[in-house]
């Protein structure tokens, strides 16, 4: 006992931090085990956690964090969040009233063992971000885009044929059955290594042309700046004006919905965080390769903990009152034309 706690102390203090969430807040969620992840003589549990309404009818939102082993600030962040709500569900009877009406699913550490080994992909070496089986159209930027060459290589979506790999069925699972059976449904995936700026990516990459919800995608972007108009800092685009990929686990999960409950919404989004801001305010970031998607110094973590409370607070807001700001109508139509113009040009129509 003494050595497993002592190497998850090492190497995976997330998984020890969440167990320690989970038995505060036992008696407000609902936890299931998933998948177990082998490693060595360990064996890390895969857990997804649901708090809120039971009823079939309520919306859903989902958060999901550590697909890519090496961006662990992705489940720090959720776990933050997890620590917040069940702290406040101590003394905050508002929050308890907000519950009633949604329903909060968390999925902080897909991939425990890329955590564990500091490893963007997963312990067979796959990227779990390109291992569904869909490929984007037209060509993609060379490895990232995705490459079945080889798994020493970066950006590996695993053997043509092979079923998905067991972290990325487990999030597949997971959102068919705690988020798409809603009526509407949010998601939101933590991840970090892109750029100087805080992202919400709509998460369809596998094309450049405009998604079927892209009304509904401009109107939360024109929700969200008006509800922090000097605050919000975030960048919100459609992940393909930047790249394509294959096997995204988003657009397999989009387009699944759509075919599965077409008469349902299933919006799934990412937050990229702006990484390379902390590699510039801190170049000795640079000497290691973890620094690219972490901030290492003290207070610099501490923000960025605290800092996306707000935006998971309205994005709760927002599934829970999904019906007073979801576009209808002619009011969509126009909506959709704005948004084609905003962030595709007349061309993208």
């Amino acid at each position: 006992m003494e050595e497993r706690l002592y190497l998850l102390q090492r190497h995976l203090p997330e998984l020890l931090h969440l167990d320690s969430l989970i038995r505060l807040g036992e008696r407000h969620l609902r936890v299931s085990e998933v998948l177990s992840v082998p490693l060595g003589d360990l064996a890390l549990p895969v857990r997804v956690i649901e708090m809120g309404s039971r009823s079939p009818g309520a919306p859903v939102m989902g958060f999901f964090g550590g697909v890519h082993g090496v961006e662990r600030i992705g489940t720090q962040v959720i776990l933050s969040l997890l620590h917040s709500l069940i702290h406040r569900l101590q003394w905050d009877d508002h929050l308890h009233r907000r519950l009633e009406s949604v329903r909060l699913v968390f999925m902080p550490m897909v991939n425990p063992g890329g955590i564990w080994r500091r490893t963007r992909s997963n312990p067979n070496g796959v990227d779990l971000m390109r291992n569904a089986p869909v490929d984007a159209d037209g060509k993609v930027s060379f490895l990232v885009g995705g490459q079945r060459l080889s798994r020493l290589l970066p950006w590996y979506r695993g053997r043509a044929g092979d079923p998905m790999e067991a972290e990325a069925q487990a999030l597949v699972d997971a959102v068919r059955d705690k988020l798409m059976n809603a009526p509407v449904s949010l998601s939101l995936d933590c991840h970090s290594g892109f750029g100087r700026r805080d992202r919400i990516w709509c998460s369809y990459a596998r094309t450049h042309r405009p998604i079927a919800h892209l009304a509904e995608v401009y109107r939360l972007k024109q929700v969200l700046e008006n509800t922090y108009p000097h605050h919000h800092p975030y960048l919100i685009e459609p992940q393909s004006l930047n790249y394509t990929t294959h096997g995204d686990l988003w657009d397999y999960l989009y387009d699944d919905a759509r075919e599965r409950h077409p008469e349902r919404l299933f919006l799934p989004f990412t937050l990229e965080m702006g990484s390379w801001l902390w590699v510039r305010k801190n170049p000795r970031q640079m000497l290691d390769f973890f620094g690219y998607f972490n901030p290492i110094i003290g207070h610099r973590h501490h923000r960025v903990l605290r800092q996306h409370l707000p935006l998971f607070d309205v994005l709760i807001a927002l599934a829970a009152n999904a019906g007073n700001w979801l576009p209808t109508g002619s009011r969509r139509r126009a909506l959709a034309r704005d948004a084609v113009r905003h962030w595709f040009g007349e061309a993208g129509g």
